[in-house]
């Protein structure tokens, strides 16, 4: 019988090490900063959304919301209106916000290893030479079709369906 391992023994490792973020979704705190964009996405253009309207609307835990929203209004993504009238409103278009996007604040890179990242690059300690290691190359493309995927849907395109 052939072998037909493709890769190397030391990738095979490097492989079985990160494997499990390769079959991680989506973190709570990024689900629910989506469903909280998606919440504000439908209310009216100048409405103002106090928190526990968003908690309940969007089925959202109040403790987990008030912190998400605090990124979200880093990020720039959303803005806050203080007061007895206060809470959250859309800063970014919808049509502009990307699932990508909100992947990135919350979950960091895309890439499932550091070495295959655009924003988060950080060459392997254990690779002998980038240019020949097939790993990468694999996640690479796996990174590009994500990132492709990603950045096509939008606040807006979530709310229409």
């Amino acid at each position: 019988m052939t072998d037909i391992n493709v890769f190397s023994k030391k990738e095979s490792i490097q492989f079985y090490i990160h494997y499990k973020k390769l079959t991680e979704m989506l973190s709570h705190k990024t689900k629910y900063a989506l469903k909280a964009l998606l919440y504000l996405a439908q209310q009216d253009e100048n409405h103002i959304s106090r928190t526990i309207e968003i908690s309940e609307g969007a089925s959202i835990p109040k403790k987990f919301l008030e912190q998400i929203l605090l990124d979200l209004k880093r990020g720039h993504f959303v803005g806050s209106k203080q007061g007895k009238y206060g809470g959250y409103y859309l800063l970014k278009d919808k049509e502009t916000i990307t699932l990508a996007d909100i992947h990135r604040l919350f979950d960091g890179a895309i890439a499932l290893l550091p070495c295959a990242s655009l924003n988060f690059y950080e060459r392997c300690s254990d690779c002998v030479s980038e240019s020949e290691c097939s790993l990468r190359h694999g996640l690479i493309a796996i990174r590009e079709e994500t990132l492709r995927a990603m950045q096509g849907i939008t606040i807006a395109s979530l709310v229409k369906k």
